[in-house]
């Protein structure tokens, strides 16, 4: 029996179309943007990448960070580029996988100050020294706009200029007859999704705010997710987009082991695009996680240029490939169509990719990371989170922390400070642990409390150890 996953494309989308009608939730420009993203998927447009016209980028199109023209040290060059700039902070996500309400972005990550403390911190250094008005723009989603607007009226006694938008609100739509959940009675918040940070051009084009922008003379905006302390204004990559008319410029890295399933920069068809593992052919998925073809991977820092994002919204022009996303929620199967900001890269004109060091990537997604950050491994200067030139090692320490440690709240409680992890190599703990009062972790550092609790003892220094219950301690 034929059902309605079954019927054409067409006849779907005129359903849909006349179950969007009777919702009152979202705005026609939200309507039109699902429609749209549906109408792309059923066609299944855009095909599988030919692996063989992949080519690696030339330093031309990913050019290495050392290759920028310095900052002359005036500061005339300096204000003239931060007139130019806005930054726009990913702040739709919500901070439940590290055990917290509310948006991710108030997690306190280093004495006492949030993410977006440390943002706000950064901005206003910037514009207090230069004499400049660089914006904080921040785009949140349905889950955390409410929450961030009571937050940013600490910011109220500020002269920074906050400026808050939505991205789009769309309806997850029911697997098994494409049906949207809220039209089925889903209104609740679960009903509904964000699609991505790719629909961060269309959301800023629809909320009012890139034209307030370009009438202030904001030609660039600078675009990274909340999470990652390592993004911070770097007036040497927008003197090159400037210099050079680039339109977009995405940040990359060098990958490690640990990023083999990051996206990467490649020239496909003689333009510069973003390659995800999603679309890999099966064949060729162990070769996208090797370090040494795909080299770079994307840190999702963005420079974008705001006429150029105003031209391709008027167009129609930015057709992301659309990442599927099933998830079951309240028992049923429905499916959320997505877009990532990185993919837009191959619709701007003269856009390009810089290697930038290590330190620009610095998201913190885990307890883990939390550690590290909060350490003697960082310093913080005026909201910037600077690693300790005392650190001999490149790498930060591989850090494993068991589901003890997993939500904010636990991870506070085992500490009773911050270890010192200067001269730490790796990290591994299991069960139940408490630490006491200025321990020094060095070398490779196993705790093992799965039969029995352990708790370090104030002032431990613990070099190639590991530990038992007791505490017994035995070289590694």
């Amino acid at each position: 029996m034929a059902t309605a996953v079954d019927a054409p494309p067409a006849t779907i989308i005129e359903k849909i179309k006349l179950e969007l009608s009777l919702l009152d939730q979202i705005s026609a420009e939200e309507k039109a943007g699902f429609v749209k993203l549906v109408e792309r998927y059923l066609s299944k447009e855009g095909g599988e990448i030919v692996w063989d016209k992949i080519k690696a980028p030339t330093d031309e199109v990913v050019v290495p960070y050392d290759k920028l023209a310095p900052l002359s040290g005036e500061a005339a060059e300096t204000k003239s580029l931060l007139d130019k700039l806005a930054v726009l902070k990913l702040n739709g996500g919500l901070g439940t996988t590290m055990g917290c309400t509310g948006p991710k972005s108030v997690i306190q990550v280093r004495d006492g100050a949030t993410f977006l403390d440390l943002i706000v911190q950064q901005i206003e250094h910037l514009n207090r020294t230069y004499g400049s008005e660089v914006p904080l723009v921040l785009m949140n989603s349905f889950n955390t706009h409410d929450d961030t607007l009571e937050i940013v009226r600490k910011y109220e006694q500020s002269k920074l200029d906050v400026v808050i938008f939505n991205q789009s609100q769309y309806p997850r739509i029911v697997a098994e007859d494409l049906t949207p959940w809220p039209a089925k009675g889903k209104t609740d918040k679960a009903g509904w999704y964000p699609p991505g940070h790719g629909d961060v051009f269309p959301a800023l084009y629809n909320s009012g705010k890139l034209d307030e922008l370009i009438s202030k003379g904001k030609e660039y905006v600078f675009i990274a997710n909340s999470d990652n302390l390592g993004a911070i204004v770097d007036l040497t990559i927008l003197k090159h987009l400037v210099n050079n008319g680039n339109e977009y410029c995405m940040e990359v890295t060098p990958k490690t082991l640990a990023d083999v399933k990051g996206g990467t920069l490649i020239s496909y068809e003689g333009r510069v695009q973003l390659l995800e593992i999603a679309q890999v052919p099966d064949a060729h998925v162990n070769e996208f996680k090797s370090i040494d073809k795909f080299k770079i991977f994307n840190t999702n820092n963005m420079w974008v240029n705001l006429k150029a994002i105003k031209r391709l919204v008027e167009a129609d022009a930015l057709k992301m490939e659309i990442i599927p996303n099933p998830k079951e929620v309240d028992g049923v199967k429905v499916l959320q169509l997505e877009t990532a900001a990185g993919a837009a890269i191959r619709f701007f004109d003269k856009a390009i990719g810089v290697n930038v060091p290590r330190s620009r990537f610095l998201p913190v997604k885990a307890t883990s990371d939390l550690l590290l950050v909060q350490s003697d491994l960082y310093t913080v200067e005026e909201g910037a989170v600077l690693r300790n030139p005392a650190r001999k090692s490149p790498e930060n320490p591989a850090v494993e922390l068991g589901p003890e440690f997993k939500k904010v709240g636990n991870f506070l409680q085992r500490f009773k400070s911050i270890p010192s992890i200067i001269d730490l190599d790796s990290l591994k703990v299991s069960g139940d642990v408490i630490f006491g009062k200025d321990v020094v972790l060095k070398g490779t550092v196993i705790v093992d409390a799965l039969k029995e609790k352990i708790e370090i003892p104030d002032e431990a220094v613990l070099e190639n150890k590991k530990v038992t219950p007791g505490p017994s301690y035995s070289d590694l």
